[in-house]
């Protein structure tokens, strides 16, 4: 009898033995350097729902490295791998990505402005499909960037704004940033640029070399870091982010969310869902606290004083 139950019980032990740890796709627009410390704060969230990576969890890792092509054909090759949870970083690009190719397997984004107007979600409290995660609400703080470089450069008459084209909200983005400089008393010019090289022909424009600063457009976020920051410098622009790698990076000033702990909070998210939580159940979070970091090294560079206003405001001062 001993023998035959042994015999028994060895096929649901070893199919115990070779259940597979669960997998996540990590879905990225930009490349891991810029992003290292995100990933670690993701890293921290899903720890404390009890996953490691290589432990009790595998992650699959799929970066774009700026070229906003590639997300579609990334995003299926993780749905076909048969991962149980995709996350999503560099905002509305690779999310829309993954929601294209898949309705079924959870998805967590993370920098997306306007999940419910774009059709991400149903809503902010009940999302209601396979996608949940974190808004960066980026097209509502962009007027801030514009007061904040106003502010710290008060002769530009002119400011420029370099708006990636095929970004969703690249039109509301527009708009509004019309109307925040009409009521600042200055005139906005949009340049449109889609890749490097139309990038480097932004920055090389008449209109840009006229204009007293910048403002650029969060979709350029982990992406064109380096690019951006070396064009401002070379081109001695005055320019505000809405991250601070850039300013950490050389960059003048960012103001934003927190991406770090926004990156924790993605990690837990993702932890629950392979615990049994549904998106369609987890709420999308909005921020409630922002950075601003201004970089003295660079102020000094360009010629500006920055303002004690500025600075007594300032989260951190790179100096």
């Amino acid at each position: 009898m001993t023998v035959l139950a042994g015999a028994a019980a060895y096929p649901l032990l070893a199919a115990a033995q070779q259940k597979a740890m669960p997998v996540i796709g990590f879905l990225g627009v930009s490349s891991p350097g810029p992003t290292s410390s995100y990933v670690a704060a993701f890293h921290r969230g899903l720890s404390e729902t009890g996953y490691v990576e290589g432990q009790t969890l595998a992650i699959e890792y799929r970066w774009a490295e700026g070229h906003y092509d590639r997300p579609a054909a990334l995003a299926a090759d993780l749905v076909s791998r048969k991962v149980d949870v995709i996350v999503t970083q560099g905002g509305t690009l690779p999310t829309l990505a993954a929601k294209s190719a898949t309705s079924t397997i959870p998805i967590v984004f993370n920098g997306v402005g306007d999940p419910v107007g774009i059709g991400l979600v149903a809503s902010l409290a009940r999302p209601g499909g396979n996608l949940t995660g974190f808004s960066n609400m980026a097209v509502e703080l962009m007027p801030k960037l514009l007061e904040l470089i106003s502010e710290l450069v008060p002769q530009a008459g002119m400011i420029a704004l370099l708006v990636y084209p095929k970004n969703p909200y690249a039109e509301p983005l527009i708009r509004i940033m019309q109307e925040a400089a009409r009521a600042k008393g200055v005139n906005l010019f949009v340049l449109k640029a889609g890749d490097e090289g139309e990038i480097d022909a932004a920055f090389a424009s008449p209109v840009q070399l006229q204009a007293g600063a910048l403002v650029v457009d969060p979709v350029f976020f982990g992406s064109r870091v380096e690019q951006l920051v070396a064009l401002a410098s070379r081109h001695v622009v005055p320019a505000i982010y809405a991250h601070r790698p850039f300013v950490a990076r050389g960059g003048l000033i960012s103001y934003g969310i927190d991406e770090t702990a926004a990156f924790r909070q993605v990690g837990i998210y993702a932890g629950r869902i392979l615990k049994g939580a549904k998106p369609a159940d987890l709420p999308v979070q909005q921020p409630t606290t922002f950075e601003l970091v201004v970089n003295l090294k660079t102020a000094k560079a360009l010629g500006l004083t920055v303002p004690p206003s500025i600075l007594a405001r300032a989260d951190e001062v790179i100096e």
